[in-house]
């Protein structure tokens, strides 16, 4: 199992309703297509947090490589506007990514700090603090 976390060019807060629905409905239609088990996914404005269960022949890296190009170009095709308002350079996401595998923190962990990730957002934005890891 693995915890990806990855961010849209520039950073954008783009991902609000109805975009963020959008977004989960593309990634998981990628899990179903390309077997990837997407175990807990949440996507806050400006960054996404998933939670995926994988063959050990499919790398970290191949995983976000399929996603990241579907996305972008299935994101763009639903959402013109987006494109040309905020990613004029083409590209919806950053060359970067965090990965690491469940085995630092239990797997429930884990995944209750995906599923809160909105909520402690919120709490975090209102008192004008940073997020906290775990």
């Amino acid at each position: 199992m693995y915890h990806f976390v990855w961010i849209p060019k520039y950073r954008h807060k783009v991902f609000r309703d109805p975009y963020r629905e959008a977004m989960k409905t593309i990634i998981q239609k990628i899990g179903f297509d390309y077997d990837i088990d997407i175990v807990e996914l949440e996507i806050p404005e400006d960054h996404i947090h998933m939670v995926v269960r994988s063959e050990p022949k499919m790398s970290p890296s191949h995983i976000m490589q399929v996603i990241k190009s579907i996305t972008a170009r299935e994101f763009f095709k639903m959402f013109p506007d987006i494109k040309r308002r905020y990613f004029w350079g083409g590209k919806l996401w950053t060359q970067s990514y965090f990965v690491e595998t469940i085995g630092n923190a239990t797997e429930d962990a884990i995944r209750k700090y995906v599923q809160n990730q909105l909520v402690a957002l919120d709490e975090k934005e209102a008192h004008g603090s940073q997020l906290g890891l775990f």
